[in-house]
């Protein structure tokens, strides 16, 4: 049986956080977004509300969307995690969904376009798996992060212009 003592233990957490490996030792109250940014140096991660209503920290954990603020560092423990910094090509050029958000003008201040970006990758994911979505459908899933400054439309035709650049059509 466990005491209060052995509880409050520090913690060995192993997870592959962009296809690479980390280890870290951490307070079992330590959530993922902490060691992102503290350990693994992926600052991309942003973190602001700390309660899991903004999805600015939105990771894919295990290629499901997570809010790495909510996430304790111990439940991700034999997961792969994805960030922002993991999305890019290999060869460092932007992928379709990026170039959609340049294009789309999809992010002005740019605070909650990572969590945008992961987001919408799940997106993209589940369309390739055999999903289809309606425009509304779209807005209603993006609706799950919160942007304060380009109202939304051009984050939408950006997921809506990466759909159709990998064959997907949105249904009306």
């Amino acid at each position: 049986m466990s005491t209060p003592t052995d509880l409050a233990a520090d913690q060995l957490v192993r997870l592959r956080v962009n296809g690479e490996p980390l280890t870290a030792v951490v307070e079992p109250r330590t959530n993922l977004a902490d060691v992102l940014r503290e350990q693994a140096g992926l600052t991309g991660t942003h973190t602001s509300c700390h309660q899991g209503w903004c999805g600015a920290c939105t990771v894919l954990i295990d290629g499901c969307s997570a809010r790495s603020c909510l996430t304790l560092a111990v439940a991700a423990t034999d997961t792969e995690v994805t960030t922002v910094e993991g999305l890019g090509e290999p060869d460092g050029s932007l992928t379709a969904l990026q170039e959609a958000f340049v294009e789309h003008f999809a992010f002005q201040c740019g605070f909650c376009t990572p969590g945008f970006l992961v987001l919408a990758t799940e997106i993209l994911d589940e369309a390739r798996a055999g999903t289809t979505f309606t425009r509304d459908d779209l807005a209603q899933r993006l609706a799950a992060n919160v942007c304060r400054c380009t109202g939304y439309v051009g984050i939408l035709n950006a997921v809506e212009a990466a759909l159709a650049a990998q064959g997907t059509e949105v249904r009306s």
